[in-house]
């Protein structure tokens, strides 16, 4: 990762036509236009459970439930070492923790910073972060965004797992769900850098769950529906290999890219941010985002 928040360029939107034969049946569960049902993605991870295991030509290199330790807030404090580099962390971590996981540093800037939106945000891990059970027991990272009832910033939180930072390739899934809903906070989830970009899911918590892909060479994005509703669970997944960059919801596919794939190292950041379109956040306002697996996988290395 090269700066502190995504370069996510507002392009005319391409949507392509393959893909959308893809989305008219996957959003729906029913087979594409032609007849054949939507690809599913390579583990077919649809199960609420953290899968386990390698699958295909991925080999599974995290694997987290968080149903371990707990991590209250104050925790994801002090991560200003060895930024954007595999030996990145954050001090106020411990354990199992501070070996996987690293933030963005408080202070930095989120992306709103660079659009020239009234209403910005700045990375503040150290608050907005904790890992503990829900009601039902279930082991969850959340990521509880808001913004001071005095009109300052919102307090965004970009989130780094670190076992595969700078990786090439690979596939990389998660189930979430926004909790606790309000304008003005959105998510990002991308890899990037050297002019290139994919985003998935992407979108204001408000709006609908989307990808993104800008290809390394530039040109038209690539924009691929994938849900109307971030408030419901989904299994969202993305997968890099050489060539091509597949996106799926739910098991479904809901976007593939074949022009300029990244073929480079990249770091995959669960960034999560004020909004980029729509009303900004409220003054006293907050919203919350819920993780109950990760997990991430190499691509060819066996």
């Amino acid at each position: 990762m090269g700066s502190h928040a995504a370069p996510h360029h507002h392009k005319r939107i391409l949507v392509l036509i393959s893909s959308l034969l893809l989305v008219g049946g996957g959003l729906l569960g029913l087979p594409r236009a032609d007849g054949a049902p939507a690809p599913a993605d390579a583990c077919r991870t649809t199960a609420t459970h953290l899968p386990r295991g390698d699958c295909g030509p991925f080999w599974q290199v995290l694997a987290e439930d968080f149903n371990g330790d707990r991590v209250p807030l104050g925790s994801f404090s002090d991560c200003e070492h060895d930024v954007d580099t595999s030996a990145a962390h954050c001090a106020g971590l411990k354990g199992t923790y501070r070996d996987n996981w690293w933030a963005y540093p408080t202070g930095w800037p989120d992306t709103a910073g660079s659009r020239g939106r009234d209403v910005v945000g700045v990375y503040h891990p150290e608050d907005t972060v904790s890992v503990g059970p829900a009601a039902n027991g279930d082991g969850r990272m959340s990521v509880r965004m808001w913004r001071p009832a005095d009109g300052g910033p919102v307090h965004a939180a970009a989130l780094v797992p670190r076992a595969v930072m700078q990786m090439k390739y690979g596939k990389y899934s998660a189930r979430i769900k926004v909790t606790e809903l309000a304008p003005g906070y959105k998510s990002a989830w991308l890899h990037y850098g050297g002019g290139c970009e994919m985003d998935h899911p992407e979108g204001e918590w408000t709006g609908s769950l989307s990808s993104f892909h800008h290809p390394c060479g530039g040109g038209e994005q690539g924009y691929f529906p994938g849900s109307d509703d971030w408030t419901r669970w989904h299994t969202v997944s993305t997968e890099w290999t050489p060539g091509h960059v597949r996106f799926f919801v739910d098991g479904r596919q809901t976007g593939h890219d074949t022009r300029d794939v990244p073929d480079r190292p990249l770091s995959w950041v669960l960034q999560n941010e004020s909004a980029l379109e729509g009303p900004g956040a409220a003054p006293g306002s907050s919203a919350q985002l819920d993780i109950t697996w990760v997990a991430a996988y190499a691509y060819g290395w066996k």
